[in-house]
């Protein structure tokens, strides 16, 4: 799984958002992103950010690594399940 960090920022968004803090807005497309990967889900109040997601940005997680990609901005952070 790779994330840019444009939408790491915005799980950040989503974990402050639910911690009852105001945000930034959320970009549609990276929430959406975000959903297919389990790590968001779209709710009557809008974008929710789920364990999977809260997991996520509370430290290291197994299976992932932090990684430069080609499609972020040269140094941005992503990351990616080891092996892919």
């Amino acid at each position: 799984m790779t994330i840019s960090d444009k939408q790491l920022r915005s799980l950040h968004n989503l974990a402050d958002k639910q911690a009852g803090q105001d945000v930034d807005w959320i970009n549609i497309a990276d929430a959406r992103a975000l959903t297919e990967l389990g790590l968001a889900r779209r709710s009557r109040g809008g974008w929710e950010i789920t364990p999977a997601g809260l997991a996520l940005i509370a430290g290291p997680v197994r299976g992932l690594a932090l990684v430069q990609d080609n499609t972020a901005p040269a140094g941005a952070p992503t990351f990616t399940k080891e092996g892919e």
